[in-house]
């Protein structure tokens, strides 16, 4: 339980109605949980607007309230505050509600199109193993050391964020690693953390739905590093082009790595193959179990961000060298006389791309590469026929079909994917609306030497269609059908 008047003090205020002195026992944003002891913050977000909904929590008992607009809003119970920014509000008040947990444990940002995820990952995955209380905060799942929690959202709200930043803290854990998503940055949830590094691994093309245009997909990536102090460090991936640009108005020690470019971190790829990579770590010969060029990036990630906490040298490439991939992350199963088949999480053209490119280096020079491929509803629509395109040109056979539809007809999602080839390559794609038919279908015509890639949805468990969720996991599908075909 916190007054009203300690949580406003780092937020400049004005009290249009009542007093300051009442105390709150919780934070919200949704009307529908207000109670009596609730502060409820009115922001807008994409499709409503808190400030609609003021009277729907005074009915639900609340009478404490932020807004940052004028409102029109009479009733003679309440206590009215007005800020400049709701959004940026509620971040610091949700930081005050908890006492500041990102100032009591180091936290490190992760941002960037692709590679995220197994970065933050594989760095908590890293740290629990050298002995470390760990926090993880991902797409795929949130982790208070070894324990599970559900993540809802890449990043997730200011509220619940500093709610599980304080848990970790609680449970004693001294390291936070936490992917930060374009969208967090935009809508503030990130805001008034004190993040003790932050690192860019990439930028492609992806939600550009919710950004509009690809600079401005890029300025909200550059914001992140914007707002780092002088005291953290900002860690960029040079081989990017954009890497110099996320540097350019930071306060942060400026850092960087690659495998092409000169930089503070280097690697280099000495054998890529599906046993895994052997590689020249900053000076060291180093094997990994993970696959790909795009995993050298994320082991140099998780090694330079390891170095840059404070840890040997020596001692960080040996723990790293008993990681394993991550979930949903160029996920391999080998089938008993028959392909290889992979998971991967990819979705945008960059990764689709990389993750086609793997295959092709490592593959067999007579193995042929079978893709299933679909696009989100509800998503990017320009990336539809790119991706299409992409797959046709890299695969020796292309089978199309849906990802999670969400709130579009499956069917149209599938005529944007075509637009994006020739008569020929649509002639010898096959299309199926279907994704579990289209997994059986790639497995059953790959040959035991073949690759059959399931792109598109990785770790998800589920696939959404027409706003309803139902139980689908692409790896679980392939591996049972494969099984059956064994026995």
């Amino acid at each position: 339980m916190k007054e009203l008047t300690d949580l406003l003090k780092s937020i400049k205020h004005s009290i249009l109605s009542g007093s300051s002195a009442p105390v709150i026992d919780a934070l919200q944003f949704d009307s529908r949980r207000c109670d009596s002891g609730s502060l409820f913050v009115a922001v807008k977000g994409v499709s409503v607007d808190g400030h609609d909904y003021l009277k729907s929590a005074h009915a639900n008992g609340c009478r404490v309230f932020v807004v940052d607009r004028d409102v029109s809003f009479s009733e003679s119970d309440i206590c009215l505050v007005k800020v400049d920014n709701s959004s940026e509000a509620l971040a610091l008040l949700a930081d005050s509600f908890y006492d500041s947990p990102s100032k009591e444990i180091k936290l490190v940002g992760i941002t960037g199109t692709n590679g995220k995820t197994t970065c933050a990952t594989l760095m908590h995955d890293l740290f629990t193993s050298r002995g470390y209380r760990s926090g993880l905060l991902s797409t795929v799942v949130n982790k208070i050391g070894n324990s599970e929690v559900k993540a809802t959202h890449t990043t997730p709200e200011p509220i619940a964020l500093n709610a599980l930043l304080r848990e970790m803290i609680n449970a004693g854990c001294a390291y936070c690693f936490m992917e930060v998503s374009s969208h967090a940055i935009v809508q503030n949830r990130v805001y008034g953390l004190n993040f003790i590094g932050g690192v860019f691994t990439n930028i492609s093309h992806d939600h550009l739905d919710y950004h509009e245009t690809f600079a401005s997909y890029i300025s909200a990536k550059k914001h992140f590093f914007d707002c780092l102090s002088k005291e953290a460090f900002a860690l960029v991936n040079i081989d990017d082009k954009n890497g110099k640009v996320m540097l350019q108005n930071t306060k942060a020690k400026k850092l960087h790595y690659a495998l092409r470019s000169p930089a503070d971190f280097k690697a280099k790829v000495i054998e890529n193959e599906l046993s895994g990579l052997h590689l020249d770590l900053d000076g060291i010969e180093f094997h990994s179990r993970l696959i790909g060029r795009f995993n050298a990036y994320n082991l140099l990630t998780v090694y330079a961000v390891s170095i840059l906490l404070g840890e040997d040298k020596i001692e960080t490439l040996s723990a790293l060298s008993n990681l394993q991939s991550v979930e949903g992350r160029f996920q391999s199963l080998k089938v008993m006389k028959g392909p290889t088949v992979i998971v991967d999480y990819a979705h945008t053209p960059d990764a689709l791309e990389n993750v086609l490119e793997t295959i092709i280096a490592i593959k067999k020079t007579t193995s042929r590469i079978l893709t299933v491929v679909g696009c989100g509803g509800d998503r990017d629509k320009e990336k539809r026929p790119i991706m299409a395109l992409l797959a046709s040109e890299m695969s020796d056979e292309l089978i199309l079909t849906s990802d999670n539809p969400r709130s579009e007809d499956p069917g149209l999602i599938l005529e944007d994917m075509q637009e994006g080839l020739s008569k020929v390559q649509k002639d010898a794609a096959f299309t199926i609306n279907d994704r579990r038919e289209a997994i059986k279908l790639a497995i059953k015509l790959a040959k035991s030497d073949d690759v059959v890639l399931i792109a598109g949805k990785g770790h998800e468990k589920y696939q959404e269609i027409s706003g309803v969720r139902y139980d689908f996991d692409d790896f679980q599908i392939a591996s049972d059908f494969t099984n059956q075909m064994n026995n």
